[in-house]
């Protein structure tokens, strides 16, 4: 029992973060940014580097999320994407700017690092120009590889509570999926993100679409992540969009 109201406070935490996290997206113009650093002081070191993840999924850039230690710096947690290696780039800024980070270590996909909380202004712009020169146009377009549909049925709490308690990684990326919809509801949202009320098989489901700023047809095709909403203390089911068939 204690094991699982442990679990359950490490979800709450974790979708706390989560939309936090999406909150700060929103209010930034990450389209035009190659990489992406967010940090609130609120937030808890052990679970940054699944907030890293999650954006990372959403928008497809390079991410690193920081909280702040019981001391005056910030501890980081990195995710990168297919072609660009977030070791090498936090390398190549530390010699552009050294002593900026403190620490930091890590491969190609993930990477931690540590650097004084008065330095994150300075640390965001130049790990947005480092991400830029080591990619293109092509590194930041995101090629999807979907599992398949689920039934309306199968989108519930247990395949996304299953889904979450799993650590996903290089090799064994987070399962995404894709039915037929059709669309009952759309609209814009502040930060360019697309919200959506969809129909499956009779069952409705709310979804969002980060940094789409199309509306879609009626009846779509749509990749998606099944995931979690909270919404003023309720839990509910939520398809976060990662593509749309054209």
């Amino acid at each position: 029992r204690e094991l699982d109201r442990l679990n359950a406070e490490r979800r709450d935490l974790e979708e706390e973060m989560q939309n936090e996290a999406v909150s700060l997206i929103r209010k930034m113009d990450a389209e035009k940014k190659a990489g992406i650093v967010l940090f609130n002081p609120n937030w808890h070191q052990g679970v940054v580097g699944l907030v890293a993840s999650r954006i990372k999924e959403a928008i497809h850039r390079p991410v690193i999320a920081f909280a702040p230690d019981e001391g005056s710096n910030l501890k980081g947690s990195g995710r990168s994407i297919e072609g660009i290696h977030l070791r090498d780039a936090l390398a190549d800024l530390d010699k552009k700017v050294p002593g900026l980070i403190k620490r930091y270590g890590g491969h190609a996909m993930a990477a931690g690092l540590t650097i004084k909380k008065e330095n994150l202004a300075r640390f965001t712009e130049l790990f947005d120009a480092v991400i830029r020169s080591r990619c293109n146009a092509q590194t930041l377009e995101n090629h999807i590889v979907v599992d398949g549909p689920l039934s309306a049925d199968e989108i519930n709490f247990v395949l996304i509570d299953a889904l979450a308690s799993r650590i996903w990684g290089q090799g064994f990326e987070t399962p995404i999926f894709a039915n037929e919809f059709t669309v009952l509801n759309q609209r814009l949202l502040k930060g360019n993100h697309l919200k959506l009320f969809l129909e499956l098989e009779g069952k409705r489901f709310d979804a969002i679409f980060f940094r789409h700023t199309e509306l879609l047809p009626t009846h779509v095709r749509l990749a998606y992540k099944p995931e979690v909403n909270t919404f003023m203390g309720r839990r509910l089911p939520q398809l976060v969009v990662v593509a749309a068939e054209q």
